[in-house]
């Protein structure tokens, strides 16, 4: 596609799958159980960083995390302890296993202990908050996260670091969700702090196989120098708001693979 096309394609798709009704099938389903910004933000920060892989186990495993916190994931993180964290020993979802749980758990009850909201992890000082693009926010979490010399070594990839070139694409949505305000009632818009101009694109799979047809990637960017490529692509279109496009980019790219999927299955045939 030319120029022209590519931008009318993304905000057609955009249109179409910018809905409600996204939420049924996605994991920002699990945030969605709750009203209070602090089960919000906690359940929100567990369902992205558990989604990779299919999005129904995602779910159900998001879910039974959510369970084991009494469905009070807020409260659960803020006033329980150790001893009432046993709860969550034996989770396991792929490669994320109890030990990357705990671990961030003790972080997050550190965390709430000095602030109000998970937005503060994100943020620097009052004076440079504002100035912070996306890498510097990430990278900023990351190092918070890993401050205390008891870090697990392997919990590390679960929290991504755009300086070792990760594409950081669950905590960018983790992000996405927190930040864009959001007309369709999709995303929340928790937080007031971080301008949803400086987001940068949840990059996976999906958004990767639209894109490369697209052209708005070529194959050759690794890495976190894709997310910043297109997300620069998207601002063009729209920047102030560039992560908006990803519900078109990705719904596009699910469908593009259960259509594959299904032709795999059931051949044309003579």
């Amino acid at each position: 596609m030319n120029k022209p096309d590519w931008r009318e394609a993304v905000v057609e798709a955009t249109e179409r799958y910018h809905r409600r009704a996204f939420i049924d099938n996605d994991p920002i389903q699990i945030p969605h159980l709750f009203t209070q910004p602090i089960d919000i933000e906690v359940a929100g920060f567990f369902a992205a960083l558990l989604s990779w892989g299919n999005r129904t186990t995602i779910i159900g495993k998001a879910r039974e995390l959510m369970g084991r916190m009494d469905k009070v994931p807020g409260d659960f993180v803020r006033s329980s302890n150790q001893r009432e964290w046993a709860s969550l020993q034996g989770f396991v979802h792929r490669t994320f296993q109890d030990t990357d749980l705990l671990f961030l758990m003790d972080y997050l009850h550190r965390h709430y202990s000095e602030y109000n909201s998970l937005e503060d992890a994100f943020l620097g000082s009052a004076a440079s908050a504002a100035e912070w693009d996306g890498r510097q926010r990430l990278q900023a979490f990351h190092d918070r996260v890993f401050s205390v010399e008891w870090a697990p070594k392997r919990t590390r990839k679960h929290v991504p670091s755009p300086d070792r070139g990760s594409r950081c694409k669950r905590l960018n949505m983790f992000l996405r969700w927190m930040v864009r305000p959001d007309p369709q009632g999709v995303d929340f818009g928790l937080w007031q702090r971080i301008s949803p101009a400086s987001l940068m694109m949840p990059l996976d799979v999906h958004v990767e196989r639209v894109a490369l047809q697209w052209g708005l990637l070529t194959g050759k960017e690794r890495g976190w120098h894709a997310v910043e490529v297109l997300t620069a692509q998207m601002r063009l279109l729209d920047p102030a708001d560039p992560v908006r496009f990803d519900y078109g980019l990705f719904s596009l790219g699910v469908e593009q693979k259960v259509l594959r999927q299904h032709q795999a299955k059931s051949p044309d045939r003579l």
